[in-house]
């Protein structure tokens, strides 16, 4: 079972990785063709829109990515110093309120995108809002999946004694 997750959270990583870094490189080419055609005395009048909406997109599949690293902030010391009897639960207590948010946030996302549903952008009228805003159940169920498939090494480095950091023998 351990050996499926570990091939799963690799594939997952992977995944995630191409996508987060094509979302990173043509929001970059966007910016400069903009720039290109501002200096040439034109604009883009679907740019400003088109942007801000990739970015949110590169922001949660990047979320997702460092969710799978476990690199967001945490506060493993705290952990470390708990009794091993109170550490797995407290473990597993932490797992679930954030599991039980993005679960929240995606079943809140799915009904955003019923209320947007037959609108579209403003300045590209034939890409409907939901395309758009469909990132938010999306990426809540990257959060989730990038959680579940950490949580067994959580979990064996809380029952070694150590907790797990992204930051753990980085000099400061």
């Amino acid at each position: 079972m351990r050996v499926a997750f570990s091939s799963i959270r690799g594939y997952f990583e992977r995944l995630l990785e191409a996508v987060t870094i094509f979302l990173m490189v043509t929001l970059a080419l966007l910016v400069l063709v903009a720039v290109a055609y501002r200096l040439a005395g034109h604009s883009l009048d679907w740019y400003d829109e088109v942007a801000a909406i990739q970015l949110a997109w590169l922001t949660y599949y990047a979320g997702a990515l460092a969710a799978l690293k476990r690199a967001h902030i945490g506060v493993p010391g705290l952990v470390n110093a708990m009794a091993p009897t109170v550490r797995i639960p407290v473990i597993l207590l932490a797992e679930a309120i954030v599991i039980g948010f993005f679960a929240l946030m995606g079943w809140l996302g799915i009904e955003v995108l019923l209320i947007l549903e037959g609108d579209t952008m403003v300045s590209l009228p034939e890409v409907p809002t939901a395309f758009t805003q469909s990132v938010i159940p999306i990426g809540a169920a990257l959060f989730i999946i990038a959680q579940i498939l950490t949580l067994p090494e959580m979990l064996d480095e809380a029952r070694k004694g150590k907790a797990h950091s992204a930051t753990e023998g980085v000099e400061p």
